[in-house]
């Protein structure tokens, strides 16, 4: 039985950057470009006629840009997994594509090889990013939203002690392939415990879940409260 591709559309204003992308996506057997665009113009169009399983989304580009781009498409397609493809390492345009909706962000100059991962990862839920822009991205977290509440129960939601490591790792940048090897579980025990802290936190995403993490300091609540409950022997 054949296996059927994951559906990939690109919007680039470079022309050798479509065609690297088409042409390196034709070497595999789990996806395909399925179209590509030079512009936003007719976005929500050519998202309707191609019907993709992943978007990739380029930040500068002529007229509308790609920040813009994903906030006019997150009103239609609120869960279609994109993945910014640029060469912006700015932290405003970082932080902006990722408020905007933009599930990963991976740079140009980056290993093109390495996209396929990102593709697949992003597909699967995750929200892949260069350690760079990770961290750039919580440290903007964290200047805007200060941790200030008090110790609540509530807030910590009841997490697990595994939810607490994969949150705390989340909180630090590390993708869903790298949590699994740190905790030593599979893919799928990753994905299904970050299922669980989206319902928990009452998230949709991963830069939903860290950012309300920081908003709240939601793991130095755990620690502490732990902290007070701990009896010594």
């Amino acid at each position: 039985m054949k296996t059927q591709k994951l559906r990939v559309i690109i919007f680039d204003d470079n022309k050798n950057v479509r065609e690297s992308v088409k042409l390196l996506l034709s070497t595999t057997e789990t996806m395909e470009i399925v179209d590509s665009f030079e512009n936003y113009e007719n976005l929500l169009k050519d998202i309707a006629s191609t019907k993709p399983d992943v978007v990739i989304m380029d930040i500068d580009m002529p007229g509308v840009n790609g920040i813009e781009g994903v906030t006019k498409l997150r009103v239609k397609y609120p869960e279609l997994p994109v993945l910014m493809l640029t060469g912006f390492e700015d932290d405003e345009k970082v932080f902006n594509s990722i408020c905007a909706g933009a599930n990963g962000y991976v740079l140009k100059n980056a290993s093109m090889e390495s996209l396929i991962s990102q593709i697949e990862e992003v597909h699967q839920g995750g929200a892949p990013m260069t350690p760079v822009i990770a961290r750039k991205v919580l440290n903007k977290f964290s200047k805007i939203h200060p941790p200030s509440k008090p110790v609540s129960e509530d807030d910590v939601l009841q997490l697990s002690s595994r939810e607490y490591d994969v949150l705390n790792l989340l909180v630090k940048g590390k993708s869903y392939k790298m949590i699994a090897s740190e905790l030593n579980v599979s893919y799928e025990t990753v994905h299904s415990h970050i299922k669980k802290l989206y319902q928990k936190l009452q998230v949709n995403s991963v830069g939903e879940a860290v950012s309300k993490t920081l908003t709240k300091n939601i793991l130095g609540k755990i620690m502490m409260l732990a902290a007070t409950l701990f009896i010594p022997g």
